[in-house]
């Protein structure tokens, strides 16, 4: 059975997020039935490096399937966007993989991104797409606190109730805030991360952004591994999953 990986992007609004649900729709589910109809109606499981939450974007997902008989990549990634056309996904790029190769387990880093749109007006073309908070932030302070969470931590405090990861240790590679017009852009980057993690060190900035936290107040709360002590969790619509990385040659899109 050849294995294909996929580059794929979506708009997470309509979905219930990547992975399967027993009531709505996911996109893990539409590409299924995508690939389904490329081989020959039978059933395919599709696999991504990071299973997105309701209303999370991605820019650059990578999802592996295998099919029943080799196909050449540009007809799989043609195939597949044509059956996927009623809805926001598209396959950028499709290529044959080596048989072990694996989109969640092989990956070696993830990366995401977090607009905030700090501005009095809603936004209109980018709905859906940034947190729309009404009034100007700091964003040389958000940066100077968020040089706090980089590196190896236990990140409980920035964890989901609900997050099934088998501890809170992660190692934050990259954590960057700057200003981008009108926006306040977060670049986050690790081998993996905890459910919700970037979602809440978003929530958490965005009061130091405000004033009414600091740096020390973010170590302070980094350090008590307290989900309780740390900002809200911001709204799915401000993240996109970026890139997703691999030891060199492995992942042929």
């Amino acid at each position: 059975m050849p294995r294909y990986v996929l580059r794929v992007e979506y708009d997470g609004a309509p979905f219930v997020g990547w992975q399967r649900q027993a009531e709505g729709l996911s996109v893990q589910q539409v590409i299924e039935e995508a690939a389904s109809a490329l081989n020959r109606g039978r059933p395919v499981e599709a696999v991504a490096a990071g299973r997105t939450d309701a209303g999370v974007h991605a820019a650059a997902q990578v999802v592996h399937l295998d099919l029943d008989r080799e196909v050449e990549p540009g007809t799989v990634r043609d195939a597949l966007n044509f059956h996927l056309r009623a809805h926001p996904v598209s396959v950028l790029a499709a290529g044959l993989a080596p048989p072990d190769f694996h989109a969640r387990f092989s990956a070696i880093g993830r990366a995401y991104r977090y607009r905030i749109l700090d501005r009095r007006s809603p936004p209109a073309l980018d709905r859906g797409r940034v947190w729309h908070i009404p009034r100007p932030l700091d964003a040389r302070a958000m940066a100077e606190a968020a040089r706090v969470l980089v590196g190896r931590h236990d990140f409980s405090s920035f964890r989901a109730a609900s997050c099934q990861a088998s501890g809170p240790v992660r190692t934050l590679d990259r954590l960057e805030v700057q200003r981008v017009g009108e926006e306040i852009v977060i670049e986050a980057a690790a081998r993996s991360f905890l459910h919700h993690q970037v979602r809440t060190i978003a929530g958490t900035l965005r009061r130091v952004g405000e004033g009414s936290w600091t740096a020390a107040d973010v170590a302070r709360i980094l350090a008590a591994a307290d989900r309780r002590l740390a900002g809200e969790t911001a709204p799915a619509a401000g993240l996109t999953l970026t890139s997703v990385t691999y030891p060199d040659g492995l992942c042929p899109v």
